[in-house]
């Protein structure tokens, strides 16, 4: 059975595995913009494929193109909640030798499969850092702001 990628009007609507382009805007509410592409060409992408996250594409579905949207996702649709579990105070002898650290700054650490994570190094002392590695977006509800140009 073939599945409609179209709405009663016959236009095409986001499905999981569309490819799309479109801006996007990611605020909080309070109006810090952590990320947007209506100042420069828009994005393209493909749902599912992790280039944005997933409780994002979800509100996408069955959206039509041409459209502007605008969502107010709490926390816990859009980054999840701030977990305290997940800032951690590091000896800086427990760090890689020449890593550069500057206090409100993100640093990229390497797994030892080769992935890499970020934390937000929140304060520096002579013995110690303290890493966030909650999304920075974490624990606060969102703004997202899309408008769909294409959708294939």
């Amino acid at each position: 059975m073939v599945e409609s990628t179209t709405n009663k009007t016959n236009e095409p609507v986001v499905r999981p595995d569309s490819y799309l382009t479109l801006h996007y805007r990611v605020t909080a509410l309070d109006g810090e913009e952590f990320l947007s592409t209506f100042d420069m060409s828009p994005a393209t992408l493909q749902m599912g494929s992790g280039q944005l996250a997933e409780n994002l594409e979800n509100v996408l579905l069955g959206l039509n193109a041409g459209e502007h949207y605008v969502f107010e996702l709490p926390p816990a649709q859009a980054f999840g909640e701030h977990n305290e579990r997940l800032v951690e105070r590091i000896a800086r002898t427990g760090l890689p030798e020449g890593m550069e650290l500057k206090e409100n700054s993100v640093v990229e650490f390497s797994a030892p499969n080769g992935a890499t994570f970020a934390g937000f190094l929140r304060s520096l002392d002579a013995t110690h850092a303290l890493f966030d590695f909650n999304h920075p977006m974490a624990g606060k509800t969102i703004r997202f702001e899309v408008k769909i140009i294409g959708i294939m």
